[in-house]
């Protein structure tokens, strides 16, 4: 009898390990890192995300391209050492600034997605002639660095310095730069939808007078035709500006310049109507490949460079197109054969 009794309580014991023994595996597998893990490319249709009143239709459609990415643990960490095409990138390559978070890295990607529509409505309505006017003009803080110490966060609306409002970025720097090092600004601003009032100390930097942070700047529009952009929540980051341009663009005009294609791309339009080069290139080409696309338009320079090559080493039929700005973008897309 005492030898069965030891027999349970050795069993108990063993299960008890075993069950410790997963426990700690599993913990262990799914501590956070601070990583991310893409996992590949894919494009997703944006006439979903635009209503434009009384616009054309078009036969082709225009299609945002992005990388599937998620946030690293042990895991998947180890996996992307075995899975081929996934990639780590640490959140460092995020980082303005050593002292951001990751709430400031999220916020600030979701301002350059304001900004990114803001600059397409603008420039589609310019270029296909229709009517576009200011109503409002929004500057936001989009990263601060932390040797100024300006008191100043991600995300904060710039409402004046010193009691004087301005319209544009470039006014304020002006502002700045004809003050003196060591002086005191005082910055209305606008965080979490409250008014607050913070002084900031100016500093010298490479002989010019420094606030020490970012700013970008995002323009309310009346538009006629109206139009309503509607992204998704977890959709952020300024890759999708030049799509979303040329598709409000075509709407706007008659003629349809798709041609019955599929076309993807990436790149930002800045407020100069300059493409700018995006990340990761070679994920999206390879989505927008997998999905069938047509064509694929990206920044003249490194992104068309290594989209040619990514072609040319996966044998893709996809034609890719480099573009430098806005119009030249325009007059490509009038060039598209079916």
């Amino acid at each position: 009898m005492k030898k069965t009794i030891n027999s349970i309580i050795n069993i108990l014991v063993e299960e008890h390990r075993f069950i410790i023994f997963l426990i700690v595996l599993y913990i262990t597998l799914s501590f956070p890192l601070n990583i991310y893990i893409l996992t590949g490319g894919d494009i997703s249709d944006i006439s979903n995300r635009i209503e434009i009143e009384d616009s054309y239709k078009i036969k082709g459609s225009y299609n945002i391209s992005y990388v599937t990415e998620m946030k690293a643990n042990t895991m998947s960490y180890i996996l992307s050492y075995i899975i081929p095409n996934w990639k780590r990138i640490e959140i460092k390559s995020y980082q303005y600034d050593d002292s951001e978070t990751m709430e400031d890295i999220n916020t600030r990607s979701y301002l350059d997605l304001d900004n990114a529509n803001s600059n397409a409505i603008y420039y589609a309505y310019k270029l296909s002639g229709k009517n576009i006017d200011i109503m409002d003009t929004h500057i936001y803080v989009t990263a601060t660095y932390s040797e100024f110490k300006n008191n100043l966060k991600v995300g904060d609306e710039i409402l004046s310095i010193d009691d004087k409002e301005f319209d544009d970025i470039s006014k304020y720097s002006e502002y700045i730069s004809n003050l003196n090092e060591n002086d005191d600004v005082t910055i209305k601003i606008l965080r979490n939808k409250k008014e607050k009032v913070v002084t900031c100390k100016l500093k010298k930097v490479n002989d010019r007078i420094m606030l020490g942070v970012s700013l970008d700047i995002v323009r309310d529009y009346k538009t006629t035709p109206k139009i309503d952009l509607n992204f998704e929540a977890n959709e952020s980051g300024p890759s999708a500006g030049l799509i979303t341009t040329l598709y409000i663009y075509d709407k706007l005009t008659k003629k349809d310049y798709t041609k019955g294609l599929k076309i993807a791309g990436s790149g930002t339009i800045e407020s100069d109507g300059s493409i700018g080069q995006i990340g990761e290139v070679s994920y999206k080409l390879l989505g927008a490949a997998s999905r069938k696309a047509d064509v694929f338009i990206v920044a003249k320079g490194e992104n068309y460079k290594e989209c040619l090559k990514t072609k040319k080493e996966n044998n893709l039929k996809i034609k890719i197109i480099g573009v430098s700005n806005i119009e030249e973008a325009v007059k490509e897309l009038k060039k598209l054969k079916k």
